[in-house]
């Protein structure tokens, strides 16, 4: 692990600390050590005199030396109790391992207290981002319902038209029915007017009954399909030879019925030639527009 500068100073400071205490406590305990104390003998106070010549000794040679003489030994004080040292010893130095353990501790413990802050904001982070991502989501929840609720409602407005087209589209079917139903109500009177005042001087009634035998044959000969309801009015065009023989048939306007329904009385036409001819040679014409009809009974 890499000290800081500022652990390094920290350590520096703290080892002369200690070693300013350890220099104020050896001062201490020298002075106290050295302090001078006044020794107080106990018993009588012993006067001495001298005895003999009381002039000095002739010197004797320059090499000898003087003997010291030995002072008579004084009275012996009685023995007093031994009072104890005072402890001057300094205490002893703590060993630099003691403070290297010290300072590693103290290191440790600052990077554990650094690894708990740095924890602590990491934590505030992931739930502030947390916090936001929530937000986002909610937006964009919000969002998504406002684009489902647009989509709902251009949905119900596209049906609603689709609705509304139809129906103007089935008016527009019924009153063309209509339209249609009229025309042939009006041809059919025109035909029968016709038939009531003669037509290029044929026989009426015999033009009716042959009119009457066509559509029996023809009738006779349709497939009708089921989708088909009373009140069917066509106009059939027929082109025929001599004998009924059926050259083509065509569905024409005014006709209320399907395209479906128009091709199955097209075939019907082939199917029943030849037509009714004999008896009919009057009133016989190569092409016929025949009122082709169905009102629910064969």
């Amino acid at each position: 692990m890499k000290e800081s500068f500022s652990d390094t100073l920290r350590a520096v400071l703290y080892s002369l600390l200690l070693h300013g205490f350890l220099v104020l406590l050896i001062a201490l305990g020298l002075w106290w050590t050295t302090e001078s104390r006044v020794v107080v003998m106990p018993g009588p106070i012993i006067e001495a005199s001298l005895v003999g010549p009381t002039a000095a000794p002739k010197p004797t040679s320059r090499k000898a030396r003087a003997k010291p003489v030995p002072p008579k030994p004084a009275a012996t004080p009685p023995p007093q109790e031994a009072q104890p040292k005072p402890d001057t010893a300094p205490p002893p130095e703590p060993p630099k391992q003691d403070l290297i353990e010290q300072q590693r501790v103290a290191a440790i413990a600052e990077q554990k207290a650094e690894d708990a802050k740095k924890e602590q904001e990491e934590k505030r982070q992931r739930e502030q981002i947390l916090l936001e991502q929530e937000k986002q989501e909610a937006e964009r929840q919000k969002q998504l319902e406002e684009v489902r609720k647009q989509l709902a409602d251009a949905e119900k407005k596209k049906n609603l038209e689709k609705e509304r087209l139809k129906q103007l589209q089935d008016k527009r079917l019924a009153d063309q029915a209509e339209a249609d139903r009229k025309r042939m109500e009006q041809l059919m009177e025109q035909e029968s007017k016709e038939a009531q005042t003669g037509a290029g001087g044929q026989d009426n009634d015999l033009t009716a009954r042959y009119a009457a035998a066509i559509q029996a044959a023809v009738t006779q000969n349709w497939n009708r399909p089921e989708s088909i309801p009373p009140g069917l009015r066509c106009t059939l065009h027929i082109v025929q030879i001599p004998g009924g023989d059926v050259i083509s048939a065509n569905v024409s306007s005014p006709c209320n019925a399907d395209g479906a329904s128009r091709l199955s009385i097209e075939q019907a036409v082939m199917r029943a030639a030849p037509l009714p001819y004999q008896g009919f040679e009057k009133v016989f014409n190569r092409e016929i527009n025949l009122n082709f009809k169905y009102d629910g009974q064969e």
